[in-house]
């Protein structure tokens, strides 16, 4: 198969085009011919060689895919050849091949190509054992989603809301929250100009908000707990802001308040399958009505880097990329064409908040040498540039 690994740390020119031996799918695993990889920031930070793959995970990044199922290991009964899934990965997706647990396969919703389909996985699964789990979120609650239009904001904002919440979302630009208010936020909150505490406290009538989910961590956690009602939860995601924070905790205790955050790549598979099957069971028909350009906060694409900052890896194309097509929103994906001769530079300059991207790479006889062949990575790229890690 090929494969795009690491070949050292480093800036995206270390990502290197590799042969190697197709996996085999072992008991409960399923082997998946990929036709789209997202990525995500945890695969920057581990190409950067700041964030180790778990012990027993491929080496490869790649946290989810989209393609065919072409092979299933022993035990798997609940999956059939043929049939299109999307998949959590604990690495390994940046390949042709990929073997995946059964149990952390999801079907395509109907309508939905595969390359929209591989940015499903990681947010779907964050949020919904973040938000739902351990944040126990419910219907008649009101919810602030910071990063509204990143991927797991814009996912966090349509599950709330179709599961009869309320949301409000932070975003770093009034178009950015309008973007979460089409997508059912019921106040975008543009954080460079506005106290997000003073908005809640506006819309709630003083009340607060139920649940906060925090991908910013440092000095917003104290300002969130501000920002909470009685018997509220802060779910900690993500410390681009920073690791620590000073806080009072008079106010959790007179309050009732409760703090809680997870990781999800180092769970195990048993822990990951239960997440899918209650997503599944309880809310993922909902992805059916998320198309391409209303799914995914990206960064938009120029001169075929991403526009978002040094390690955004599907920048990797600079040398080859052609604009291919653009989104409702008019964010562009980037796409070395299939039956040209050589991949020609085509800079895309729009900047959108929300929709999905893709990079789609041809076996071109020549192309750049970092046209990677039948490998396609869907961009999920948030409007942070930090150390958001899921």
């Amino acid at each position: 198969m090929l494969a795009v690994e690491i070949s050292t740390p480093g800036p995206p020119d270390v990502l290197k085009a590799v042969e190697r031996p197709d996996p085999v799918p072992r008991a409960g695993e399923v082997l998946i011919r990929v036709a789209a990889a997202g990525v995500n920031r945890p695969d920057v930070l581990q190409r950067r060689g700041a964030y180790p793959p778990p012990p027993g995970a491929s080496d490869l990044p790649g946290l989810e895919v989209a393609g065919v199922i072409e092979m299933l290991g022993d035990g798997v009964a609940d999956w059939r050849v043929g049939e299109r899934v999307c998949a959590l990965l604990s690495g390994g997706g940046y390949a042709t091949l990929c073997a995946a647990p059964a149990a952390q396969c999801l079907p395509v919703p109907a309508g939905m190509d595969l390359v929209s389909a591989a940015a499903i996985p990681e947010t779907f699964f964050t949020v919904w054992t973040n938000v739902f789990d351990r944040g126990r979120l419910r219907a008649g609650e009101t919810a602030l989603f910071h990063g509204g239009s990143s991927g797991i904001g814009t996912t966090a904002i349509q599950l709330a809301v179709a599961r009869g919440a309320r949301a409000l979302a932070t975003a770093g630009s009034d178009e950015k929250c309008r973007a979460c208010e089409q997508l059912g936020a019921e106040r975008g909150i543009n954080y460079r100009s506005e106290d997000f505490v003073d908005v809640v406290k506006q819309v709630t009538a003083g009340r607060g908000v139920d649940l906060i989910l925090d991908i910013v961590g440092g000095d917003y956690i104290a300002r969130d707990l501000a920002a909470l009602a009685i018997e509220g939860r802060l779910v900690v995601i993500g410390f681009m802001g920073g690791d620590t924070a000073t806080i009072d905790f008079r106010r959790i205790l007179g309050r009732r308040l409760t703090i809680t955050g997870s990781t999800l790549r180092p769970r195990s598979v048993e822990e990951k399958g239960a997440i899918g099957r209650d997503l599944a069971i309880a809310s993922y028909d909902v992805a059916s009505g998320i198309g391409p350009g209303r799914k995914r906060a990206n960064a938009g694409v120029s001169g075929g880097r991403v526009d978002g900052g040094e390690g955004d890896d599907v920048g990797l194309l600079r040398k080859g990329v052609r604009r291919q097509h653009e989104y409702q929103d008019r964010s562009k994906a980037a796409q070395c064409d299939m039956s040209s001769q050589d991949c020609e530079e085509t800079p895309s300059h729009s900047r959108s908040p929300f929709g999905v991207g893709s990079v789609g790479l041809s076996a071109s006889p020549g192309g750049s040498a970092d046209c990677f062949p039948g490998v396609t990575l869907a961009q999920e790229h948030s409007q942070f540039n930090g150390g958001w890690v899921t």
